[in-house]
């Protein structure tokens, strides 16, 4: 069936051009992508990068919907595709196999810029870094090759700042991978990490601690609770509780 390119779509090019313009710039010093045999790449890593970012700006439905706009619409055709095209094998190998020290690179490059720029809106609440394991979909699909929902995920942990609201580090694990050992790889001192019950871990607790750093943590409502010191509460505040404890059993 073959596509039909909606012209209104076409206000969507400044767009693009508006996200690309500062990846140009974290591309300095960039390690070059080079071909692992003797054959030519089909795709720079250029290419590789300008297809991923339109493939989310339209929302195209898979890999093939997305070569498929890359051969019959004129913009897509002329300024994201390779000069010589590109088929969907060579595209599935250049997206699954290759970029990934370069994509790297771009992250924290750009990362580093926008802690920079970014304004922070709730100065006042300190240094905040949520924190998040979540299950991802780890390809593009293709109708010859399907991505199997239940097996073979990938997962993702986000140390996300809440106070400028743009991620600050990321690592991927397979879909198995524990997710409490990296709060101490996501935070540094000096840091609140905010984290959900699936974190509570109490021997961890006193090592990040030790390490400087600080979390706010939901834990289960059947957690042993030791009252130490009971804090006094302001009637007027949101808090109803305050109180140093102990947790677990010693």
């Amino acid at each position: 069936m073959p596509y039909i390119f909606n012209h209104l779509k076409s206000l969507n090019a400044p767009s693009f051009y508006q996200l690309y313009q500062p990846i140009q710039k974290a591309m300095i010093g960039m390690p070059p992508l080079e071909a692992r045999g003797h054959r030519p790449l089909k795709m720079t890593f250029e290419d590789q990068l300008k297809a991923l970012i339109f493939f989310h700006l339209e929302e195209h439905t898979s890999a093939q919907h997305l070569l498929q706009v890359l051969e019959e619409d004129a913009f897509a055709r002329n300024i994201i595709a390779p000069e010589e095209g590109i088929k969907k094998s060579s595209f599935a190998e250049a997206i699954n196999t290759r970029g990934l020290e370069q994509l790297t690179h771009i992250y924290q490059n750009l990362q580093t810029e926008a802690v920079s720029i970014l304004p922070k809106e709730h100065d006042k609440l300190g240094d905040l870094i949520g924190i998040d394991g979540s299950l991802i979909d780890a390809c593009l699909s293709m109708h010859w090759a399907g991505y199997r929902k239940g097996a073979k995920k990938a997962k993702v942990h986000l140390g996300f700042d809440l106070i400028r609201s743009i991620p600050r580090k990321i690592f991927l694990t397979d879909g198995k991978g524990a997710e409490r050992p990296f709060v101490s790889m996501i935070l540094s001192p000096g840091q609140t990490g905010v984290l959900d019950r699936g974190y509570q871990a109490h021997d961890l607790f006193d090592r990040w601690q030790e390490e400087n750093k600080y979390f706010v943590c939901r834990i289960k409502a059947s957690t042993k609770k030791t009252c130490i010191e009971d804090k006094e509460i302001n009637p007027d505040s949101n808090i109803f509780y305050d109180a140093i404890v102990l947790l677990g059993t010693p």
